[in-house]
């Protein structure tokens, strides 16, 4: 009896977690190894190709544009991740000593960014630093500053970009911290202040050390999507120097989609998935370590 209520339970698990599976087998594991195996032909973007083995993969290192995308996807990632990761913390903590509707305004006024398609990010932004006509260069010209060509210059566009991305995803990480602080006892800050601890002791002690999780967790989810960055720098290369501001995403759609090569394009989408998967995996490992030694 007890072995058929044992089969019947397992039976029973199976059957709910079916669909999941045959779900995430059909959109994540098959597409992902059919990715793989058009990397290896030199099939178009639509249609069958030769087998070529691995040489769209050899050519990579030889490809300037290649090595362009991982130089510019590395540096947005480095100006965006901690500081953007830093600056959500710090308004969050700012937020969560405030109360009542004042906090709720507050707090609405920073996440409304976080809610707007991509396109009203862009076309408010460029609005403001567009060369011509942008709200920023008039101001330029009443201070008697030279207008600056923020979206066509190499050296303005990435940090212009990486300045956008922060304003405009920080208001999900700030939910995220608020979250967190808001589980840390108020009693754990009343024994301290008990014992007359500063403001910066309290933080070092008690409060960075209990928001680790959620800082390691924030750090990781900005990671993946700032190694995936696309529509940003595609919709404000418009006009621009696309091929200097080139990142990766941005280079599978040039591959693919402009230049009608499926089988190269997938080949860096497969370089990409494994960077995102590796550079995560450190990334986890090397936030659990520091949460660990901190506690």
């Amino acid at each position: 009896m007890m072995l058929r209520n044992r089969r019947n339970e397992a039976l029973f698990a199976l059957a709910l977690i079916a669909p999941f599976v045959a779900i995430y087998g059909l959109v994540f594991v098959y597409p992902t190894i059919r990715l793989f195996m058009i990397s290896l032909t030199d099939a178009p973007l639509i249609g069958d190709g030769n087998f070529v083995g691995f040489d769209n993969y050899a050519r990579l290192p030889s490809d300037r544009r290649f090595g362009t995308a991982v130089w510019n996807t590395a540096y947005f990632v480095l100006i965006t991740v901690v500081p953007g990761t830093l600056v959500a913390f710090a308004i969050a903590l700012g937020v969560n000593r405030l109360a009542g509707r004042l906090q709720a305004a507050i707090l609405a006024l920073f996440f409304l960014p976080y809610i707007l398609p991509v396109s009203v990010v862009y076309l408010l932004w460029d609005w403001t630093l567009n060369f011509q006509f942008g709200i920023a260069m008039y101001l330029f010209d009443m201070l008697g500053i030279a207008r600056i060509p923020v979206f066509k210059s190499t050296a303005w566009f990435m940090p212009a970009v990486g300045i956008i991305t922060i304003w405009w995803t920080a208001g999900f990480s700030i939910l995220l911290f608020l979250a967190g602080l808001r589980t840390i006892p108020t009693e754990i800050y009343e024994a301290a202040a008990l014992d007359n601890a500063g403001r910066w002791s309290t933080f070092r002690r008690i409060t960075w050390p209990l928001m680790w999780p959620i800082t390691a967790l924030v750090l990781t989810i900005q990671l993946i999507s700032q190694l995936k960055i696309f529509d940003q720098v595609y919709l404000f290369s418009v006009g621009g120097r696309p091929n200097d501001n080139v990142v990766l995403v941005y280079y599978v759609f040039q591959r693919a989609f402009q230049s009608d090569q499926g089988g190269r394009a997938a080949a860096v989408a497969v370089v990409l998935f494994v960077i995102v998967i590796v550079v995560s995996v450190l990334n986890f490992q090397l936030t659990r370590l520091s949460g660990g030694r901190d506690r």
